[in-house]
């Protein structure tokens, strides 16, 4: 991600009305001489010398005229008068800010070389802006902490606003950076087909593929290890028209929650309205939609007339299990997965027919 350049910015600034009386002194000339010569009221020029008007353009040629300073001169002392003054109202405004920005987990953004470390809350605020794209805290309230997220939430598992926006935000960076054709629903569906073949193979071998057929059908497929305070496993959301987002956190590190959340999210994407978020792991104001989702999922991993007539012959066994898995073509921990998720078996159980994943690269796709 690119960081800031490093600019002159001194601590004050010159208003160009102090010169510019300044320059009257020096020429003998009063205010109301100048007025006159200049065509303009008398008013505008003290204004101008308490700061309280800025020097326009057709001011400045008129002072380059009677005092032959040229007028780009004039122009240059007034922006960077202004600029100076936004500066240090950003700067008020970020104190304000302050407990605003020290909820976020900047640690985090640190350690993973997303920002620099700030130097204190005000310059803090300041990366964080820069950070989400947006000038102030206003905006970022407006973008991020938007009312048409959709979440699927285990009451014990609160992810904070804060770390679920930076959260988010990984992901779009990442999914901005990867090169996608325009979204093609056919094509994705096709994808998926191809993806759910791929349920047995080893993760690195995986994810590449996965990567490049999303792509190939207008998806940008991302993963993003999760921030503390941020218990979730998966989202999905559109980043234009034409592309859509699935971002993943391997938060469980387990095969069978890996490919049912990707799935989940997929379905999200071909179900579902473009202009929400879909986070799965987060709060359940959306239940209708996630059940569909989670269907949409359950059905596309094993055919639910298959999976009915499975169930009932009380599957307990790993030779079982491992048999079921073959016949359907899939990884024999996505079926304890969805097993336990029914309580036909306990979360205790069989967990060895799971394939557990790991972290070769601590920042993925940031």
């Amino acid at each position: 991600m690119a960081t800031a350049k490093t600019a002159y910015a001194p601590d004050y600034a010159i208003p160009p009305g102090r010169v510019l009386d300044e320059r009257l002194k020096a020429h003998g000339i009063s205010h109301a001489e100048f007025a006159r010569r200049c065509g303009r009221s008398p008013k505008l020029i003290s204004e101008i010398v308490a700061g309280e008007a800025p020097v326009e353009p057709e001011t400045a040629l008129q002072f380059e005229k009677v005092l032959g300073v040229d007028a780009s001169v004039w122009l240059g002392i007034e922006a960077e008068y202004r600029l100076h003054k936004a500066r240090e109202a950003e700067t008020q405004d970020a104190g304000l800010a302050g407990a605003w920005y020290r909820r976020f987990p900047v640690n985090d953004l640190v350690k993973r070389r997303c920002i620099e470390r700030p130097a204190d809350d005000a310059d803090g605020v300041g990366k964080l802006l820069a950070f989400f794209g947006v000038a102030s805290v206003e905006a970022w309230r407006r973008r991020f902490a938007a009312a048409n997220v959709a979440y699927r939430h285990s009451p014990s598992l609160e992810s904070s606003e804060e770390a679920l926006s930076t959260w988010l935000r990984l992901g779009e960076l990442a999914a901005e950076r990867r090169a996608c054709v325009d979204y093609n629903e056919s094509g994705f569906r096709a994808a998926l087909k191809e993806i759910r073949g791929l349920t047995q193979a080893p993760i690195g071998v995986v994810l590449p593929r996965m990567r490049a057929l999303c792509a190939e059908s207008g998806v940008a497929f991302v993963i993003v290890k999760p921030l503390p305070k941020t218990a979730l496993s998966g989202a999905a959301w559109w980043l234009s028209p034409r592309k859509a987002v699935i971002q993943l956190s391997l938060r469980h590190m387990a095969d069978d929650h890996f490919w049912f959340s990707f799935f989940h999210e997929a379905a999200h994407l071909l179900l579902h309205s473009k202009r929400d978020v879909f986070i799965e792991g987060a709060r359940d104001d959306r239940s209708e939609l996630e059940e569909e989702a989670n269907l949409w999922a359950s059905n596309f991993l094993v055919p639910r007339r298959r999976w009915i007539s499975f169930k009932a012959t009380g599957p307990r066994s790993k030779v079982a299990i491992a048999n079921f898995a073959r016949e359907v073509g899939i990884a024999p921990g996505i079926i304890v997965g969805m097993l336990q998720h029914e309580g036909v078996v306990p979360w205790t159980h069989l967990n060895g027919l799971k394939r557990r994943y790991r972290w070769a690269h601590p920042n993925e796709d940031q």
